[in-house]
């Protein structure tokens, strides 16, 4: 069964507006790494304090500035 191609830009819009949450990787059907990116986030924000938190965010900044690339593919070849 085919699955249908995805609105690059409303997977767009979800990655600027809740990109830290890995919603648009919800929507591409990137189900696993959706859920990385939500870990990353809360971890990341819960732990700032401890300044350990900074370090996963800019693994997640730095993974979301590649998602800018990667979401056109996401979109064609959803799973």
């Amino acid at each position: 069964m085919a699955v249908a191609n995805r609105n690059v830009l409303l997977a767009y819009i979800l990655w600027f507006f809740l990109g830290q949450l890995g919603i648009h990787r919800f929507y591409t059907g990137r189900i696993g790494s959706g859920i990385g990116q939500i870990l990353l986030g809360l971890v990341g924000w819960a732990t700032t304090w401890l300044l350990v938190g900074w370090g996963l965010l800019i693994i997640l900044w730095i993974w979301l500035i590649l998602d800018i690339f990667l979401i056109p593919s996401m979109c064609r070849n959803p799973r």
